[in-house]
């Protein structure tokens, strides 16, 4: 089933309580996690997951754009996430982040940069549980999304078809109202709206729009 992923990082910081209790409807919150190592820009910690958990039911999918990542993994199940992703390069051994992630009790996926082949997930994609294809260069929001990830995301859906996977795909980077559907007809099941969402004066009213989206276009 398609959803809207709000990302916190297009948010208002200084009201958080109230920017999540806008976007209630969409069912997920998506942290992007900074370190200014992976990515040359900090956002946040696992300590706002921790404060914002006891007021939404919405799944926290957290997304880890952090070098080794398998040093945080139970810091960030700790404060709330139930689904975790990390960047293939972040981490010497893949295989072994995805199991870990695993036994901290979330859900795994692992998030491909534009320039990083399919080919890297030969002997990862049954283990994970979704697929973060980066439709722009990560670490700042606000960006256009890059044309050449059709072509990505539409080889990713056949292979996870031609497996009977029930892996599901992720994007994230420049999508918006204008470009929903087509996204979606190309079989992307996730979508991370940042700036299109709370750079709104009504992002609640986005988010229904979205979801109204992706109902027609089934």
């Amino acid at each position: 089933m398609a959803g809207i992923l709000p990302s916190l990082l297009a948010a208002d910081f200084a009201n958080l309580y109230d920017e999540i209790m806008k976007v209630q409807e969409a069912g997920y919150l998506h942290f992007d996690i900074m370190d200014g190592r992976y990515v040359p820009n900090i956002s946040f910690g696992p300590d706002i997951l921790r404060a914002l958990r006891p007021h939404s039911r919405q799944v926290f999918d957290t997304h880890l754009m952090i070098v080794e990542p398998e040093r945080y993994i139970e810091l960030f199940a700790e404060a709330g996430a139930d689904v975790i992703t990390f960047h293939y390069e972040a981490t010497t051994h893949p295989h072994r982040v995805v199991h870990q992630v695993k036994e901290a009790g979330c859900k795994v996926g692992i998030a491909l940069n534009p320039s990083t082949p399919l080919n890297v997930l030969e002997y990862l994609l049954e283990d994970l549980d979704q697929v973060l294809v980066m439709t722009v260069n990560p670490g700042f929001g606000g960006q256009r999304f890059i044309p050449a990830m059709v072509n990505k995301i539409s080889e990713l859906r056949r292979i996870i078809e031609d497996r009977g996977l029930a892996t599901q795909i992720q994007i994230d980077g420049g999508v918006n109202l204008d470009n929903l559907a087509e996204l979606h007809t190309l079989g992307v099941d996730l979508f991370v709206l940042g700036s299109a969402v709370f750079g709104a004066d009504n992002p609640g009213e986005v988010v229904r729009k979205a979801r109204e989206i992706l109902k027609k276009d089934k």
